[in-house]
């Protein structure tokens, strides 16, 4: 079925062209089309409002420049932040990890890798001195011949549910449930811990205020395309189910 966009489509063409600059996305084809669809509709919209440039990029950025209200992120509101997250403004803090990853494979489907990854954590609550060779034997990740190890690393180096279950143990101490990230299953031990100090407000107020205002950005972006979208006529694709 064709895609239109309030009743112009989408080309198999337009499809082909796009893709390329997709190739990293999780499914390369969805974002191509999603990316065409928003595109189309930014057109059409900057069209309707009489904007004419040479260069449609231009168009829609002059239609952007005039419908969406740039963010503005004050001390005060920078200051509320950076007190409700203190985690996020320590410096040298660090956590030794080792893991054991259990991954799924024709072989062994996901039910059953749960099961043998529950099997032995089970087994090492009790006998935590099998943690090394248990990871040499069983572990998916290259890790497991240096007995699971994966050495020191401080915070927004590791995936998120990852980095937070190091960081909850004690020195030494063996995660009680497993942990699941994009990568599979972990059984996860913490090793030495090495506390960091706390960043003041000023040392971080121009690059946190930046970093708010970009958000602030985005989220203003996001709001305003859902609305296109919402009232679009879009035929052969579901955006709204895909965002």
């Amino acid at each position: 079925m064709a895609i239109l966009v309030n009743g112009v489509e989408i080309t198999d063409a337009q499809i082909e062209a796009e893709m390329p600059h997709h190739q990293d996305a999780p499914s390369p084809l969805d974002a191509t089309v999603q990316e065409l669809i928003l595109r189309e509709l930014l057109t059409q919209r900057a069209r309707a409002k009489g904007i004419e440039a040479a260069d449609p990029q231009e168009a829609v950025g002059e239609l952007l420049g005039q419908e969406i209200e740039a963010p503005k992120v004050d001390e005060a509101q920078a200051r509320a932040f950076y007190d409700a997250n203190p985690q996020a403004f320590v410096q040298g803090e660090q956590v030794e990890a080792s893991h054991i990853l259990f991954k799924s494979t024709p072989e062994t489907p996901a039910a059953l890798m749960r099961g043998k990854a529950e099997q032995v954590l089970m087994e090492l609550r009790l006998a935590p001195h099998l943690f090394e060779t248990r990871a040499k034997e069983l572990s998916a990740c290259p890790s497991g011949q240096q007995g699971g190890a994966l050495g020191a690393f401080g915070r927004g180096q590791m995936v998120p549910e990852f980095e937070q279950a190091a960081f909850s143990l004690g020195e030494g101490e063996l995660a009680k449930e497993l942990v699941e990230t994009q990568f599979g299953l972990h059984i996860i031990k913490a090793g030495k811990k090495t506390e960091g100090a706390s960043v003041s407000f000023d040392e971080v107020q121009e690059r946190l205020t930046a970093y708010l205002t970009e958000m602030e950005a985005r989220r203003a972006m996001h709001t305003y395309l859902q609305g296109l979208v919402e009232a679009a006529d879009i035929q052969g694709y579901d955006l709204k189910a895909a965002g």
